[in-house]
């Protein structure tokens, strides 16, 4: 008996659902905006980013780590990044292994050296990655897509 009244009560909501579209302005359904060709929209963002390690570049493994860039899930459901990359303007990129991150949860990409753990991810590079002077993280999903990208530097304003 519950599962006929579930039934029909889904029926009833989805056609009211149906009709309630049916009758809205035509000007009021062209007010999405898609998200540019070359970037997929996702849940999954960059968040803030220290491309400029702290005292002195002297490369040391401190130093190197120092410089993150943070990837964000910014949506209720976890996300394999498995095959995604992070990329500089010059081509430098670390490809993810099987990252899953959790709803709402974030991790930071090193440059240097370390123990990947659900918090922290390291390029094991010996020499830095993001360009003071202005540079562009782009994050690509498995399918080479944009999914995010953030520049900063004098052409692009302030960084992050």
């Amino acid at each position: 008996m519950f599962r006929h009244a579930s039934r029909v009560a889904a029926a009833v909501l989805g056609s009211a659902a149906l009709a309630a579209t049916a009758v809205l302005p035509a000007a009021a359904v062209g007010h999405h905006v898609p998200a540019p060709r070359h970037q997929v929209r996702s849940s999954v963002v960059l968040g803030a980013i220290q491309y400029d390690s702290p005292g002195r570049d002297d490369r040391s493994n401190w130093s190197l780590n120092a410089e993150w860039v943070t990837v964000k899930n910014t949506g209720r459901w976890p996300v394999t990044i498995k095959g995604w990359t992070l990329s500089d303007k010059s081509g430098h990129t670390y490809r993810f292994g099987n990252v899953r991150l959790a709803g709402r949860s974030q991790v930071r990409v090193h440059t240097g050296i370390g123990r990947d753990n659900r918090w922290d991810l390291y390029q094991d590079r010996r020499a830095y990655v993001w360009d003071n002077d202005g540079d562009t993280a782009t994050l690509r999903n498995d399918h080479r897509r944009i999914v995010d990208s953030r520049s900063w530097g004098r052409h692009h304003g302030h960084g992050h």
